[in-house]
């Protein structure tokens, strides 16, 4: 958010403000953040959502921008880039494709034909001698899918006029899926001497996003290179970069609800078993493009000078600002920013990225961002004053560090120095010289998945069981946590096993836990004691990263086969410790299955407390079993005598609880698929889950301890 003061105009970078029915109301010179106004039903015909304006501006860092304030804002364009004639390559999409060609020496641009007539007797709507300018490469977009497409091109320019290229063809991916990117360059491009380089940058940058994402969703951004706003005014001293988009506000119950029926990746099946129980604010404000995502009717509605209404063709805007030293090839030299790095930012506070900390007036209502906001393990924090980071996993797993400094956007990354020891794209401040991209394990990436878009990499397959963890008391000897877990199918599949204790929200925890990996024979495959001291950047690149030291983990790709971690104390501690196993290739034909964990079952919060994902695109059938007095033949000593079992879904809520396995209702079932326990004390339920986190807790009737195991199997 911006106002006319210097001061908060190098304060404040993000500003969202409702948009009533065809009136604009603000100035982009001041812009505001407001309070939300009653959802209009009957707008925009075909959305009952109030539509609102949101602005991010990318700014230098404080200390770069004090130098800049007393200086008058000149357009001063760097020189072209020399290497604007490198090709882009980007696969076609449903309703899209890069169209490529050589360059003619001597030719002042270039004039583009496309046809579903090799003939060229008719033109796709809007693709005939279109004057793309000097690039050598454009986005045709609005397409059909399925259909093959040809065009051609004649320079212009020097006598070259009457020249035509061969005829070149390419079709549309033949599927309903797939996010789509649709740029459009305005005339500050388009009469750029970059304009060849720029748009290059621009559909390299696209190229990126469209196979990470499986939405059948298109998304239109305008993009400029220009020293003001689509409105005209000049842009805020220090910018380097800036976005105008579109947003919605959706009642909170709403939006919660159907952001959790779109649990489709690991992320999401994480990420949304953590919401908070209550409404927190009265709306969340998804972008447009990140609602249409979901299924919610946000329709584009920005026109080309940044004022939202009915009919605006854009999602979004992006400009960079002229005035500062880009560099649009790779790498950018140690004076000049990295152009894609700087539209990347841009095109995710577009695609939905952001928080709606920052600015004043604050506005009330969540941005989608806002709700993997964590301070600590269990500790949800939207306060700009100590410490946030985003996490999709109840913050027990701190994937980056929000942005706290006030000059800054407070939906951005925590940026160091420059150079920056880690630069991504969303960092709250650019460095010169570095660059960054966006990618399927990148925490940009991440956080579009969990904000409503769904990243094929982590798409859940068609079912089964995963991302198994058990939380339980770890003493010593037989009293150690034990969980075992078999890799069915005929490939090998990697997975990451971590121990946690010291990050548990516990007073009574495991203070430096140690794992150990074995396989079926009980030979060591694998241990860890502190995680950083092995495979540190593995597991930072996997988005695993613990939050404190002294936990374990281990990444190992598995042949298909059971095995067996044990968490006990490094120096024979004790204290409540949680094993867990993520599966990270669920692309393999190899499932996680037939889980268990054996543990000291003591009372209040240290019960045996194992929790299991159902995951796919259909319910799944599970028998739960809680084993105690059969341990004993195991060579247990102290074993539990009469276990009871619990079965909870991801609010906590009771589905189903068994004492006496032979008194429950499917105990001939559970018979006749060869899992009835060998005690009739001991516990089992059969139950049908639709997709989704759930936990098993074992205590002993009235109250009584000893080593239980607790087990899930999957039938389906």
């Amino acid at each position: 958010m911006t106002t006319n003061s210097s001061r908060s105009r190098l304060r404040a970078y993000r500003s969202l403000r409702p948009v009533l029915p065809y009136v604009v109301l603000l100035t982009l010179a001041g812009v505001c953040r407001g309070q939300p106004l009653p959802p209009s039903r009957s707008f925009n015909g075909a959305t009952s959502y109030q539509t609102g304006l949101g602005r991010h501006v990318l700014p230098l860092r404080p200390g770069e921008i004090a130098g800049k304030l007393s200086q008058p804002v000149a357009h001063s364009e760097i020189a072209p880039d020399a290497a604007m004639t490198a090709e882009v390559r980007m696969a076609p999409t449903r309703s899209s494709f890069l169209a490529n060609w050589k360059p003619v020496p001597g030719a002042a641009g270039y004039r583009l034909d496309v046809s579903t007539d090799s003939a060229f007797r008719s033109f796709a709507a809007g693709y005939q001698d279109l004057d793309v300018g000097a690039v050598t490469s454009r986005i045709v977009g609005r397409l059909r899918s399925g259909t093959k497409y040809y065009y051609r091109v004649r320079p212009y320019g020097l006598g070259a006029t009457r020249m035509t290229s061969e005829v070149m063809e390419v079709a549309t991916a033949a599927t309903a899926d797939g996010l789509v990117i649709n740029p459009t360059f305005d005339a500050s491009i388009t009469n750029s001497p970059n304009a060849a380089a720029i748009e290059s940058m621009v559909n390299r940058a696209i190229a990126l996003y469209q196979p990470l994402f499986a939405d059948p969703v298109t998304v239109e951004i305008r993009f400029r290179y220009a020293t003001t706003s689509p409105d005209g005014s000049q842009l805020p001293p220090g910018a380097i970069a800036e976005s105008f988009y579109v947003v919605y506000y959706v009642d909170w119950a709403d939006f919660i609800t159907t952001l959790a029926g779109d649990t489709k990746t690991t992320n999401d099946v994480s990420g949304y078993q953590n919401f908070p129980g209550q409404a927190l604010t009265n709306y969340l404000v998804p972008a447009a493009a990140a609602g249409r995502a979901l299924g919610l009717e946000t329709p584009p509605a920005m026109f080309a000078n940044g004022t939202v209404g009915p009919g605006g063709p854009y999602d979004g805007i992006v400009t960079l600002n002229s005035s500062e030293p880009f560099q649009f090839t790779r790498p950018p030299n140690s004076s000049n920013y990295d152009a894609q790095s700087a539209a990347e930012h841009e095109i995710d506070e577009i695609l939905g990225l952001g928080s709606y900390l920052g600015g004043a007036p604050e506005t009330t209502d969540f941005l989608p961002e806002d709700l993997f906001s964590w301070s600590a393990p269990g500790v949800r924090t939207h306060s700009a004053l100590g410490t946030r980071y985003f996490s999709v996993d109840n913050g027990v797993t701190k994937i980056i560090d929000f942005n706290q400094d006030p000059y800054g956007d407070f939906g951005d990354w925590l940026s160091g120095p420059c150079p920056a020891p880690s630069f991504h794209v969303q960092n709250a401040f650019s460095c010169k010289g570095q660059f960054a991209d966006i990618t399927a394990t990148s925490p940009e990436a991440i956080g579009l998945d969990v904000v409503g878009y769904d990243l094929i990499p982590a798409l859940l397959p068609p079912g089964g069981l995963g991302n198994i963890s058990t939380r339980a008391y770890v003493g010593t000897k037989d009293q150690v946590m034990i969980g075992g877990f078999i890799v069915t199918g005929t490939k090998s599949k990697q997975v990451i096993l971590r121990a946690l204790g010291p990050s548990l929200p516990l007073d009574d925890k495991l203070a430096d836990p140690f794992l150990e990996l074995h396989d079926s024979s009980g030979a060591l495959i694998a241990s860890n004691d502190n995680w950083r001291s092995d495979q540190a950047s593995d597991i930072i690149a996997a988005g695993f990263a613990l939050f404190n030291d002294a936990e374990s983990a281990i990444i190992r790709t598995l042949q298909p086969a059971s095995y067996t971690a044990i968490v006990r104390g490094a120096k024979g501690e004790v204290g409540t410790g949680l094993v867990e196993v993520y599966d990270l290739d669920e692309a393999a034909d190899s499932r996680l299955a037939n889980i268990s964990t054996r543990a000291l079952v003591q009372t209040g919060d240290n019960v045996l407390i194992g929790g299991f994902i159902v995951f796919g695109d259909k319910s799944s059938t599970v028998v739960v079993r809680a084993i105690g007095p059969s341990l004993t033949a195991a060579g247990v000593d102290d074993a539990l005598q009469d276990p009871i079992l619990e079965l909870h879904d991801s609010n906590g809520a009771l589905l189903a609880t068994n004492d006496n396995w032979m008194d429950g209702p499917d105990q001939k079932t559970i018979t006749s698929d060869g899992l009835a326990p060998g005690d009739s004390k001991e516990s089992a339920l059969l139950a049908n889950l639709p997709v989704g986190a759930y936990t098993a807790i074992v205590r002993g009737v009235n109250d009584t301890t000893g080593v239980g195991l607790v087990e899930v199997y999957h039938l389906d």
